[in-house]
Parts: C-alpha cells; sequence; structure tokens
C-alpha cells in the first residue's frame, strides 16, 4: 500500500481552486488534524477534496472513510458536492449523521430495525401521559413538554446520574420521576430514542473491545464537520472508533457553537490539541462571504470572547458594504423602517429571498409579519413560529372578552375562573351555560365567596364597553391577572417577565382594533397567513423575504441582513447569566452578523411594550474594540467630543480633550457597554 501511495503521490498537482490554508488542509493524509473554519471560509470544498485525495492520491480504500455531519440534509448535501468533484454516480464512501453511523453499529450488535426507535409522536404521547399521571398543573403544556424532553436528552448525553441533575422546567424530583418513568416506559415498549442510541453504542463498545476492534477496521478515516457541536458522548465514542491510528479530521468553527441548550460542549473543540498533542492546526482565515465591514465588525464582536481560539478572518470580496448601527425611539418605528429599507432594496433590483430579517427568539416576528402583510411584502418564515393568539395566555385574554361580549360558556368560565384564584369549584359549573346566580345559590352559605363573584360579575361588566387594549390593561391590573401570572412563573421556574413580555405583545397587537370582533378577525387573519408560510416554506424558489431566528440561519447567507431588537434582555437573552451563556449568546449574534453578504443592519428601540428597554452590549463591543485605544489615537466622546488617547493601561484608558485643561481617565470596559467611545479612523486622523 505504501507503494503504491508514494506513486500516486509523485504526480500530483496542487488544486488551484484552493486557497494555501484549504490546501494544506486537502492535502492532509495521516494523524489527527484540527481544522479552524471560519464563516464563508469553504469548509465544504475542504472536506470533500480531502475525502478526494485519501482516495485518489493516498490509495486509501473509499469503504474505509466515514464522514459525520449533524443532519441529514448535511450529509446528503456533503454526499452530493463529493459525487460532482469526482464524476462518479456513487461511492463507497460512508456520509452519515452520528446517529445514522451509531445506529448501524447497533443494528450488526443487536438486529435492531427502524421499528425500533420511538417517533417523536409516541415520545410526546409518552411524555403526555406521564405527565398527566402525576397531575401536574400546566398550562403551557407543549412548550413544558420540550424544556422536559430536551433535560431527558441532556442528561443521557452528557451521561450524568439524574440523582444529581437539577431542573430548570419543575421540581427536582419531579423531573427525576418524568425521566425514571418515561425510562421504564421504553424499555417495556421495546423501544429506544436517539439519545438511547449513543449511550447503546457506547456501552457496547466499552463492554465488547471484539466489536470495537471490527468498527476500528472498518473506518480507519475519519472526518467531522460542525465539530463544534459535538456533545460528550458523541465524542467519547468518535474517539474509541478512531484509536488507535486516530486519522480523526475535525471541520468547525468554535467562534459558531450555539447549541449549549442541546448538549453541545464548544470546550471538547478547545481542548481537542490537549486529548491529541500531535494534532496539527490548520486556519481557514479567508472569508469569500462578506465584505470587509462586515467581517471587521463581526471579529470586533467575537474577540471578546476569552474562550475560543483567537483568529484573525479576512474578507477576499474587499471592502464595500457596510454596517448600519440604528436606535429608534419605539419597538414600532423599527418596524416601520425595515418595511421602508426592504422596498427600497426590491426598487433597487434585489430579490426579496436575497434579504433577511433575524431575530432572537421565534416568538418575535409577529408584530414585523403583520407589517409586512400590510404593505404587501412577501415573505418566508424559516422557522415554526408559534402562532401568538393560540397561546395559553391569549385564551385566557380572549375568554375573558368574549364573556364580556355575552357569551356564558362553560368551557370559557373555566379559562377564567381561577386567573387570578378565586377558588371557584368546578363543581360549582354545574350546567353548560353558566348564570352568575347559579353560582351565587351554589354558595350561598359562604359570604367571601359571595363577594369574590359580585367581583367577577363587575370586572365583566367593566369589560363590555371597553376596546381591546384598554381591556387588556384593566384585565392584567384591575383583575388582577398579572399576579397569577407571576405565581405561575414561580411554579414553573420562569422568569415573570417572560409572561408579562406576552401579554405586552398582546397589548401591542390590540392596540389598533377598535373592537373585540375587529380584533377576533385579525387573529383568524393572521392564522390563515402562519398556514400559508407553512406552505411556502416547501418551497426552495419561493420569492419573499425571510424571517428567522439566529439558529436557524446558520449556514445560510444574504445579500442584506436585519438583526432586529438587538436589547439588553432581548440579546443576549434575559436567561443567559453564567460567563459561558453569555459568551454562547456572543457567538450567537456573530453568526447572524456573518450571514450577511453585502449590508447589514443591527436595529434597537428605546422602549417595548411601555417598558424602557437598554441597547445590546454586542452593539459597544462593535462600535469600541479596546486594542484600538493606543497612545496616540485620536477618539469621540459622547460628552466631552474629540480627544487623543495619552495612557493606556489594562483596564483603564486616559484622554486629553480639545478645549478641556485636564485629561481624564475612564474604564475601558465602561466604556464599550454604554457606548461612550469611538475611535475617529485612521485615515480621518488630524496631523495636530
Amino acid at each position: 500500500m505504501k507503494g503504491t501511495e508514494r506513486s500516486r503521490s509523485a504526480g500530483h498537482t496542487p488544486d488551484p481552486d484552493l486557497s494555501p490554508a484549504q490546501r494544506q488542509a486537502a492535502e492532509h493524509k495521516d494523524g489527527p488534524m484540527l481544522v479552524l473554519a471560519g464563516p464563508g471560509s469553504g469548509k465544504t470544498a475542504v472536506i470533500t477534496r480531502r475525502t478526494r485525495n485519501l482516495i485518489e492520491r493516498f490509495g486509501v480504500n473509499p469503504g474505509r472513510i466515514l464522514v459525520i455531519t449533524f443532519t441529514r440534509a448535511a450529509a446528503e448535501e456533503m454526499k452530493e458536492r463529493f459525487l460532482i468533484l469526482t464524476g462518479e454516480e456513487n461511492t463507497a464512501v460512508s456520509f452519515g449523521t452520528f446517529h445514522a453511523v451509531y445506529f448501524k453499529i447497533l443494528k450488526y450488535a443487536y438486529q435492531y430495525s427502524a421499528a425500533n426507535i420511538i417517533s417523536e409522536e409516541e415520545r410526546q404521547q409518552v411524555l403526555r401521559d406521564i405527565i398527566s399521571g402525576l397531575k401536574l398543573e400546566i398550562e403551557d403544556e407543549k412548550e413544558f413538554l420540550a424544556g422536559i424532553a430536551s433535560e431527558i436528552s441532556l442528561v443521557k448525553g452528557e451521561r450524568m446520574d439524574v440523582e444529581h441533575y437539577y431542573s430548570i422546567n419543575c421540581a427536582d424530583q419531579i423531573f427525576r420521576q418524568i425521566y425514571q418513568e418515561y425510562d421504564g416506559r421504553l424499555r417495556r415498549l421495546g423501544k429506544i430514542d436517539f439519545d438511547d442510541m449513543l449511550i447503546l453504542c457506547y456501552e457496547l463498545l466499552t463492554a465488547r473491545p471484539d466489536i470495537l476492534r471490527l468498527w476500528q477496521q472498518k473506518y480507519t478515516y475519519i472526518l467531522i464537520d460542525e465539530f463544534q457541536d459535538i456533545n460528550r458522548i458523541q465524542y467519547d465514542i468518535i474517539r474509541m472508533l478512531a484509536s488507535p491510528e486516530d486519522n480523526l479530521f475535525i471541520v468547525g468553527d468554535d467562534d459558531q457553537s450555539i447549541y449549549r441548550f442541546r448538549g453541545a460542549r464548544p470546550e471538547i473543540m478547545l481542548n481537542f490539541e490537549k486529548d491529541y498533542p500531535k494534532a496539527k492546526r490548520v486556519v481557514l482565515d479567508r472569508n469569500y462571504r462578506s465584505c470587509g465591514q462586515i467581517v471587521r465588525a463581526a471579529g470586533k464582536l467575537i474577540k471578546n470572547n476569552r474562550k475560543r481560539f483567537p483568529k484573525e478572518i479576512h474578507a477576499v470580496r474587499g471592502e464595500g458594504g457596510s454596517v448600519d448601527i440604528r436606535g429608534f425611539a419605539t419597538f414600532a418605528e423599527q418596524n416601520q423602517a425595515v418595511v421602508n429599507e426592504l422596498m427600497q432594496y426590491r426598487k433597487k433590483g434585489i430579490p426579496y429571498r436575497e434579504m433577511a430579517v433575524l431575530f432572537r427568539t421565534n416568538l418575535q416576528p409577529r408584530a414585523l409579519a403583520s407589517k409586512l402583510m400590510e404593505y404587501n411584502i412577501p415573505f418566508c418564515m424559516k422557522d415554526a413560529v408559534p402562532n401568538l393568539y393560540d397561546h395559553w395566555i391569549a385564551g385566557n385574554i380572549r375568554a375573558y372578552m368574549q364573556i364580556a361580549k355575552g357569551a356564558r360558556d362553560r368551557a370559557l368560565f373555566f379559562q377564567i375562573a381561577n386567573r387570578p384564584k378565586r377558588y371557584l369549584s368546578r363543581e360549582a359549573f354545574q350546567d353548560p351555560v353558566v348564570r352568575f346566580d347559579c353560582l351565587r345559590d351554589w354558595y350561598a352559605d359562604k359570604d367571601w365567596m359571595l363577594e369574590r363573584i359580585d367581583k367577577l360579575e363587575y370586572d365583566i361588566r367593566m369589560l363590555e364597553t371597553m376596546n381591546p387594549y384598554a381591556a387588556i390593561q384593566y384585565i392584567r391590573q384591575g383583575i388582577g391577572y398579572d399576579s397569577y401570572l407571576e405565581e405561575y412563573a414561580k411554579y414553573r421556574r420562569m422568569k415573570p417577565q417572560e409572561l408579562f413580555d406576552l401579554v405586552g405583545e398582546l397589548a401591542e397587537s390590540a392596540k389598533e382594533y377598535r373592537t373585540y370582533d375587529e380584533w377576533f378577525a385579525h387573529m383568524e387573519e393572521y392564522k390563515a397567513e402562519l398556514a400559508e408560510q407553512a406552505r411556502l416554506r416547501r418551497q426552495r424558489e419561493y420569492d419573499g423575504v425571510a424571517l428567522a431566528t439566529m439558529h436557524s440561519v446558520k449556514g445560510l447567507e444574504y445579500r442584506v441582513v436585519f438583526i432586529v431588537d438587538a436589547n439588553e434582555e432581548i440579546t443576549p437573552h434575559h436567561k443567559a447569566a453564567m460567563e459561558e451563556e453569555l459568551e454562547e449568546e456572543r457567538r450567537l449574534f456573530y453568526v447572524a452578523m456573518t450571514r450577511a453578504k453585502d449590508r447589514l443592519f443591527i436595529l434597537y428601540s428605546k422602549e417595548r411594550y411601555n417598558k424602557e428597554l437598554a441597547a445590546s452590549r454586542y452593539i459597544g463591543e462593535i462600535l469600541l474594540d479596546p486594542d484600538e485605544l493606543t497612545v496616540g489615537r485620536e477618539v469621540m466622546h459622547v460628552r466631552f467630543g474629540s480627544g487623543k488617547v495619552i495612557q493606556r493601561k489594562k483596564d483603564t484608558v486616559t484622554i486629553r480633550f480639545r478645549g478641556i485643561p485636564l485629561p481624564k481617565t475612564f474604564h475601558v470596559e465602561f466604556c464599550v457597554q454604554q457606548r461612550l467611545l469611538t475611535v475617529v479612523p485612521e485615515g480621518d486622523q488630524t496631523t495636530s
């Protein structure tokens, strides 16, 4: 084999389409290699060409090469790109996801089939049955189930002892009950979930060295894309499979690790060279996607993360482009500005599908979607956006309004009877149609309950003549619904502000409608639009503006990108408190910025739902790179005007301002966060 490899290498000519760094990675043969691939750096080209080189240049049997990606679509795309590159119709190279590869191992060992894998629908039903059996008072069942499923996955992926895990969705003991019952149900059904695949594979390869040896001989070269998204158990299995030759070729970008909530651990990539001291490192530092200003602004942001590989990314396309940061008095003004810009770029000939508006969460797009509908601007939601009006809180608000309009259905009263707590028993509502005098008869011997029923009837009458916006404010404050939300948030281990923001969003939506019927009609129209969006998501060539979360656009690119709601508590998200969480939020913002090819807008508002908001700290980090505050550099201060840096220490900077006798010293981090200073570009500096 070695003689063959030498003879094939002798006539090798370097690939002219690759940069020096890409070529170095693509021509690597034996031993571990870490390829740091920045945004738009051509990592797919490196993986496919390295795979081809292993076969054509080094004579490796294609059946012994394994290429792993994180999604089935990515695996199919990688295989397709490889076949186009080689001009073949098929290949023995294995392209697949972690789960596909590990299930293949289990299938040979245990004769598993697809029937053994629990479907997502079955899994949800099992969890729903367990929660029902525990008689938990959960209003947001769908959200709660998703959170619990994610936590179960995290516990399994990290191989934790559930007794030492602290839940973020419910009381720890309740989570342990759910976890153990779920695990037991799966065993009784003879089913496994996707996380079990990893655990069973790990246990099999650990207990059976003979089986491990067979798979090590099967896959002698392993290539992994998007390595920054790997979790602990996936990595532990891969290390076993790659041993003893350790021909492990990993490609990824620690700055784009954004799936910690799914168990991804960027520290695995950061520690790769400790696990493999002989590993070679290549940095793909050329960005072929974005213009220079966008690349530089993103670099200023991400360098504020401490736990990362330091790297300088350069734009191949040259300067061009722009980064436009704007603040608005209100949330509504921000959305109007987005609409205006979209229409202007469309007039300039840019198709709508080449533009994207990015949000931190999938609850944010509703107001902008309504505004786009108003202006007949086509759009396509990349995420399955939950309908705000289907939320249980919206259901409660709507029930109050329907009762105020004269409805007396028992089902409506069940929605509002104890929101807030009135201690009304379900048994008190004996008839399908509710009458207040019947309720009073039921509680005739309890004066305190009669007072509560009188107050409820009074509140309903007060709501009769109100417009939707005024009614929501009355329900929240006059009736006490906010107090109920606060209690519920405590029960669910949530921040009350999450629920208050949702009611605020409902109130904002209701502002422009005079009657309940008008608002209800809008709800139906919006529901129909979401159904249409679900259909359009399946059409690739639809010419509509992309509305997407920052998570869902990873790997995508657009000519014009708007990052909206760039405010504290939104991005970074209010749930991010620890340093590692804030660093992940910064990586997410970095991913959003680097989707833009030509123009990037970062927008924030100073008020939302009658609440003052601060601009995101990330805006300050983009505007001011602390490393630029060097002695002699000219700066602008928001209060003191122009000046020159005369001293720089680690955490402070001293500046002499024009017209001010004594120099002033500032804390650098405070200047960044409060956006007090900007650096004058070197070309614009005066000679004085």
